[in-house]
């Protein structure tokens, strides 16, 4: 998979993903990460990117101009035909576990990071074809939010984790909190990992597993029941413990 992220700060980009998974899924040619600088497509001496909105305001506005000549540069460099064109901006639609696999999907995908007072609607309206926000909050910079995002959308590529198992047992993989985990040592400071996890019967333990991701789901994230798959039995077995099965 390649991604492709435009950006005003590079550097907050390079260290963290030459770290880890990201790291190694690179190494591995897994996925191709590439940043681009959009100032270098700024033709003046000094490289603006940003300029005052028209109508008055405060802050500075991304200009279309570096933005679309750097997306199209890129898409030609690589022979990339249509592909997902993504604004990581407050008014995007929210980044979830099901967003981040609906992109790993794509062989090819292009973040463009916002910053100042975002970007100039042109952008958003002729060359974006995606808006992603990563929470109902403001950042300074997007390339917080694209690190979030390549992060999560990565792992899901084949291969990249150890286990094929390990993303889809993840919080949020199956609409539910992951079910609490234990290592040793079997007892610490009095505190012992419960007995089914020792017993070796794969049945019980899946079982116990599936009681606990809805038993912490409906304490501490209970909206993610609403569409969650939960079979009858398992609504009943809500019921009867006083939890919410929405």
């Amino acid at each position: 998979m390649r991604i492709d992220i435009l950006c005003l700060f590079p550097d907050m980009l390079v260290a963290p993903l030459d770290q880890s998974m990201l790291k190694r899924a690179r190494e591995r040619g897994l996925a191709h990460i590439a940043i681009h600088n959009i100032r270098d497509y700024a033709h003046d001496k000094h490289h603006t990117v940003d300029d005052y909105p028209y109508g008055g305001g405060p802050g500075m506005v991304l200009r279309p101009e570096p933005i679309f000549e750097a997306a199209e540069s890129i898409k030609q460099q690589s022979g990339a035909g249509d592909i997902p064109v993504i604004l990581l901006t407050p008014q995007g639609r929210l980044f979830s576990q099901s967003v981040a696999q609906e992109l790993a999907g794509h062989p090819h995908i292009m973040l463009i990071c916002g910053h100042y007072e975002g970007f100039d609607e042109r952008v958003c309206e002729h060359l974006a074809t995606d808006e992603i926000s990563i929470g109902d909050y403001v950042l300074s910079a997007g390339e917080s939010a694209a690190l979030v995002v390549v992060d999560a959308v990565v792992r899901l590529i084949p291969g990249v984790l150890g286990s094929e198992d390990s993303a889809s047992s993840d919080s949020h993989s199956n609409g539910l909190l992951e079910y609490p985990q234990y290592t040793r040592p079997q007892v610490f400071r009095g505190w012992a990992v419960p007995p089914v996890l020792l017993s070796g019967n794969h049945g019980e333990i899946a079982q116990w597993r599936r009681c606990q991701a809805l038993l912490r789901t409906a304490r501490r994230r209970p909206e993610l029941l609403r569409n969650a798959n939960i079979c009858d039995e398992e609504r009943k077995w809500m019921l009867e413990n006083s939890l919410n099965p929405r």
